[in-house]
């Protein structure tokens, strides 16, 4: 599926970019349907590599979709073409955020999601990038809108982010003022987790986005470090993570 971002008039300003996006993998329930989540790899990677590590969770009621990003140039590899979210240069607080490649691919995220029967809860997850475009569409979710404007279709029960970062967190306060905007994003569960030792997205990466998203009104926030853990996932966080989504998700009965 491509997306073609927002048109901009002429007068000099950047020509709109085309998004063509990989192949989707998905990992179909073993057991009673009861929530679909859409998970996002990291830069370079794609759909399939997370789908088997997925299909192996202790999770039956979950659907699990896993598409590819698209190929595109990436600033942080000075112009050399990755499969990514959205493009990035260097990770620190004043970096600018491509929120043109963030809206596309939270839009990809949500057209995945569009087709799900009313009954089941849906969700989004990520690694790294990934997870960066996962905390980005909580707040598009929130505010009822993506970055561009344009209105926000998804209804979400849980989001999860492993060795990620939050975008566009400086505007984040100032798009909650709305009541009702508030009101979502207070409801939303949000998960994040982040080694001690990662040395790609450094570890005050996402404490800092867990603070930022608590202090603009995000009230269910979770955050879990892990002593010694780089830039990958370990079986204890995954447990983590398959423990939090059965709670929040009301899964096998449990509720949320």
């Amino acid at each position: 599926m491509s997306f073609t971002g927002p048109s901009v008039g002429s007068g000099g300003r950047t020509a709109r970019r085309a998004f063509e996006f990989g192949r989707t993998y998905v990992v179909r329930p073993k057991g009673k349907h009861q929530a679909t989540v859409v998970w996002l790899h990291g830069l370079g990677d794609n759909g399939s590599s997370w789908s088997q590590l997925l299909e192996s969770l202790p999770l039956p009621n979950i659907k699990w979709i896993c598409p590819t990003a698209p190929t595109q140039p990436i600033s942080i590899f000075g112009g050399f073409p990755s499969t990514a979210w959205f493009d990035v240069g260097e990770l620190s607080e004043d970096a600018p955020d491509d929120v043109e490649g963030l809206d596309a691919s939270a839009a990809h995220v949500a057209n995945l999601l569009s087709t799900e029967p009313d009954d089941i809860k849906l969700g989004i997850g990520g690694f790294s990038m990934g997870a960066a475009t996962a905390l980005y569409s909580a707040t598009c979710f929130s505010t009822r809108k993506y970055g561009n404007g344009n209105q926000y279709p998804c209804n979400l029960s849980a989001v999860v982010g492993l060795s990620g970062w939050l975008p566009c967190s400086k505007t984040l306060s100032k798009k909650l003022e709305v009541d009702e905007a508030a009101r979502r994003a207070a409801s939303i569960p949000l998960l994040l987790c982040h080694g001690k030792s990662d040395d790609v997205v450094p570890y005050k990466f996402g404490e800092k986005s867990s603070q930022t998203l608590s202090s603009t009104g995000f009230q269910n926030v979770t955050f879990k470090s892990y002593n010694g853990l780089g830039h990958y996932t370990i079986p204890e966080e995954m447990d983590e993570v398959c423990a939090w989504l059965r709670s929040k998700l009301g899964l096998d009965g449990t509720s949320s």
